[in-house]
C-alpha cells in the first residue's frame, strides 16, 4: 500500500476503523505517539497493531517500562490475542536496597541502564515494528526536560537508522510543564475518556498530527470489547456521494399515496410527527412492508419499545406474506435493532445505519427521535450529528422516516416543544385525535413536502385488524387539528373564528 505522495509504505494498524481515520495506516519507519488516560485502551490497541504485523510475518518487540508480562499476558487472553513470536522485554524491575541508597541520580543509572536494554533488544530482534510502553517512566528517569529530550531524540535516531515503526505509549502523568512529547514524534493519536451520569464510558479519539500524511479531523468514537478495539469514524456526508435512480416510494394504501402525490420520495427525511398513541409507528412500519413486499430492504431502529411488542402490531401489516414479519429478518431484507443508548455512542449508530445502508437498505426507520435525544442528554452536538446522518442517508438514496411523538395528547403543531427538528424533514406527516360523535378519532394530514406536490386536506385515519385504512377527507370539519372539530352539517366550508371573509 503506498500513500498519496507515493513516497513511502503504509502499515495497517489492525484496528478497525482506525485506517480509515489515518488514511490508510501508519508510515513504514514512522515515530508515533499513543497518548491516553489509564484505562482508554493504549496497551490493547497497541498489542492488536503488533498482531497484525506478527500474521504478516513481521518481528515485533513489546518493551514494557511498567506493565508486568503477567499483566500484558492477561490482556491478551482478554481479547485473544497471541503471544506467540513476540518478544517481550520486561524492564519494570524494582530497585534493591543498594540502588535505593545510591547517591547517584537514576538518570545516571537506571536510565541509562534502560536505554542500554532496550538498545540491545533491538539490536537482537532486528525489529520492523516496536512498541515502548511507559514514555511517562522515562519522564520521571530524566528528571529534567533538557534530558528526557535528549533521550528521546536518541531513540527516535535509533529506530529510524533500524527503519522500524515506533509506537510510543504515554498516560500523560509526570509532564514537564509546557514541554510536550508531540514535538518529537512524526504522529500523535489522543485517547479520551468521559463517564456520564448514567451507562457506559463514553470513549473517543482524535488526530493532532501526522507528519507527512493526511488524516480525517475531529474526535471518532470507538469501544474496547472482546477481541480488540473499534473505531467509528465521524460521519461526513461529503464524502458519501452515490448517483441513485428517484422514485417514489409508495406505501400501499390508495387514499394516503393520493394525499402523497404518488408516495415518499427516496433520497429525502420524513418526520411523522403527533401525539403518543396517534398511529405514527404503525404508518411508518407500513412504508417498510411495502418496501419489502416490493423486493426492496429496509433497517428499523428503535428506542422506545421491545422489538416483540414491534412484530406483534406489524403482522397485521404482512397478512399477504407468508411467515409474516418475521420472515423479512430470517430472508435478511429486514435488519429491526433495539438499540440500548445507554451503552451506544451516536458515532457507534451512525456505524450502525451506515452498515445497514452499505448492506442494500433502502428504507430506514428511526423509532423514536425523542428516545434517541433523551437518552442521550449529556452528549454534545446530537443536532448536527443527526444533520450529518440525515445527509448521508438522502445523498445514498435512502428513504429515512422518523417518528417525533409530541408533548401532550391534544397538542397543536404551533404548541411549542423541546425537540424542532422539522427543518432537517423534507416531508413533515401530521397525525392528530380528535372527537366525533363521541367517539376518539385519528386524522392525518401533510404538513409539508418539498419533493413535490401534495393535497392539503385531512384524512381519517384507521388502524384495525385488518391493518391501516385512509378514509375520504373531511370536508365538514373545522378546527380538527386543535382536537376540538366543529361539525358543518351544510357541507359548507366554515371560516376560522376571527378570520376575513371575502
Amino acid at each position: 500500500m503506498v500513500d498519496a505522495v507515493g513516497s513511502k509504505e503504509l502499515v495497517p494498524t489492525n484496528v478497525p476503523g482506525l485506517d480509515q481515520v489515518l488514511m490508510g495506516g501508519l508510515r513504514r519507519g514512522g515515530f508515533y505517539l499513543l497518548q491516553g488516560d489509564p484505562g482508554s485502551g493504549k496497551t490493547t490497541l497497541a498489542l492488536q497493531f503488533l498482531q497484525g504485523r506478527l500474521r504478516a510475518g513481521e518481528r515485533c518487540v513489546y518493551i514494557s517500562l511498567t506493565e508486568s508480562r503477567a499483566d500484558i499476558e492477561s490482556t491478551c487472553r482478554s481479547h485473544g490475542f497471541s503471544l506467540d513470536g513476540l518478544e517481550l522485554v520486561e524492564m519494570n524491575r524494582s530497585l534493591d536496597e543498594a540502588s535505593q541508597a545510591s547517591v547517584f541520580h537514576p538518570a545516571d543509572t537506571e536510565l541509562s541502564e534502560i536505554m542500554s536494554m532496550l538498545r540491545s533488544a533491538a539490536a537482537r530482534s532486528r525489529p520492523s515494528c516496536v512498541v515502548v510502553d511507559g514514555l511517562s517512566e522515562l519522564r520521571l528517569l530524566s528528571g529534567e526536560p533538557l534530558s528526557y529530550r535528549r533521550q528521546m531524540l536518541a531513540i527516535k535516531d535509533y529506530f529510524a537508522r533500524q527503519q522500524a515503526t515506533v509506537l510510543l505509549l504515554d498516560d500523560r502523568s509526570a509532564t514537564f510543564g509546557d514541554m510536550q512529547p508531540e514535538s518529537l514524534v512524526g504522529g500523535n493519536i489522543m485517547l479520551e475518556r468521559q463517564y456520564p451520569a448514567y451507562g457506559r464510558a463514553r470513549r473517543r479519539l482524535f488526530v493532532s498530527k501526522m507528519r507527512g500524511a493526511n488524516f480525517s479531523e475531529g474526535y471518532h468514537d470507538y469501544q474496547i470489547q472482546t477481541g480488540g478495539v473499534l473505531v467509528y469514524p465521524r460521519l461526513v456526508a461529503g464524502d458519501h456521494h452515490a448517483v441513485f435512480t428517484p422514485e417514489l416510494c409508495s406505501s400501499g394504501i390508495p387514499n394516503l399515496d393520493q394525499m402523497l402525490k404518488g408516495g415518499l420520495a427516496a433520497g429525502s427525511t420524513v418526520l411523522l410527527l403527533g401525539p403518543a398513541g396517534a398511529g405514527k409507528s404503525t404508518v411508518s412500519m407500513q412504508f417498510v412492508v411495502h418496501a419489502l413486499q416490493s423486493g426492496k430492504k429496509a433497517a428499523i431502529y428503535l428506542f422506545d419499545e421491545v422489538m416483540q411488542i414491534l412484530v406483534e402490531r406489524s403482522e397485521k401489516l404482512c397478512f399477504e406474506k407468508a411467515g409474516g414479519f418475521r420472515a423479512f429478518t430470517e430472508e435478511g431484507r429486514l435488519h429491526a435493532q433495539q438499540v440500548n443508548p445507554a451503552e451506544m455512542s451516536p458515532g457507534s449508530f451512525a456505524h450502525e445505519v451506515r452498515r445497514a445502508v452499505e448492506a442494500g437498505a433502502r428504507v430506514v426507520v428511526i423509532d423514536s427521535l425523542n428516545g434517541y435525544l433523551n437518552a442521550m442528554p449529556e452528549e454534545r452536538f446530537l443536532s448536527t450529528h443527526l444533520h450529518e446522518l440525515f445527509s448521508y442517508l438522502n445523498q445514498k438514496g435512502v428513504l429515512t422516516i422518523i417518528v417525533v411523538a409530541q408533548h401532550g395528547m391534544l397538542a397543536g403543531p404551533w404548541q411549542s416543544t423541546e425537540l424542532d427538528v422539522s427543518y432537517l424533514a423534507d416531508t413533515v406527516l401530521l397525525l392528530r385525535y380528535f372527537e366525533s360523535g363521541g367517539e376518539v378519532k385519528q386524522a392525518i394530514s401533510v404538513f409539508k413536502k418539498r419533493t413535490g406536490a401534495h393535497e392539503r386536506t385531512i384524512r381519517e385515519l384507521q388502524i384495525g385488524e385488518r391493518g391501516i385504512h385512509v378514509g375520504e377527507q373531511l370536508r365538514k370539519f373545522r378546527g380538527i387539528m386543535t382536537g376540538v372539530p366543529q361539525l358543518d352539517v351544510s357541507g359548507d366550508v366554515v371560516a376560522p373564528p376571527g378570520s376575513q371573509g371575502s
